[in-house]
């Protein structure tokens, strides 16, 4: 089964065998009993790898936590979840919003296939300089190209290219990110350094 679920082929998620489910639940309790921003160190153990200056606010939920890799300068607000049955990439300085949902699950379109509880999973690559806003919902087999943003409430069904402004649901290009942007986020910083 395991095999299956690395190559995208179905699988019964009941047949699969997790030696750490035990342990993801109770660390997920863990961290979840607080407001404050999840200590890193304690995930470090389930994850495949994640930024040492990561900033988690919870509550977090994963399923299994090793097939998630997180980059450098990573900030995800309360209640992201990662369905983690296929491997999820994030790249550096990626920004989450609040109740955003990464899925690499799905589940069969025929309904008799479906009534057997089988499942396929694929990967989600979020790529350096994505931000994504809140009650978003990315969908399995989708990558987010890098320094994209997308807009709160959308559902990312198909892969989104790399620096545009994306949102709906679902989500559509609506733009490309350009020099008028950053002119005008340079200003205000400019603006904002004067003040310091």
């Amino acid at each position: 089964m395991k095999e299956n679920i690395k190559k995208s082929k179905l699988y019964d998620p009941y047949k699969i065998k997790d030696e750490n489910h035990t342990k993801t639940r109770a660390i997920l309790k863990a961290v979840n009993a607080t407001y404050d921003p999840i200590d890193i160190s304690l995930l470090r153990p389930y994850f495949k790898d994640i930024g040492t200056d990561a900033i988690i606010i919870p509550p977090l939920y994963f399923d299994h936590g090793h097939f998630i890799s997180i980059g450098k300068h990573f900030y995800a607000n309360s209640g992201l979840i990662i369905l983690d049955e296929a491997e999820v990439i994030i790249g550096n300085d990626v920004l989450i919003g609040p109740r955003v949902s990464i899925y690499t699950p799905n589940h069969p379109l025929d309904p008799t296939i479906r009534k057997l509880d089988l499942e396929i999973a694929t990967p989600v690559v979020i790529e350096d300089g994505v931000w994504i806003g809140g009650d978003c919902v990315i969908n399995p087999g989708v990558t987010i190209g890098k320094n994209s943003v997308i807009g709160a409430n959308s559902t990312v069904t198909h892969d989104i290219p790399s620096g545009v402004i994306a949102c709906g649901s679902p989500c559509r290009v609506l733009r490309k990110i350009g020099a008028s942007d950053e002119k005008y986020w340079q200003d205000l910083y400019e603006e904002y350094r004067s003040l310091i």
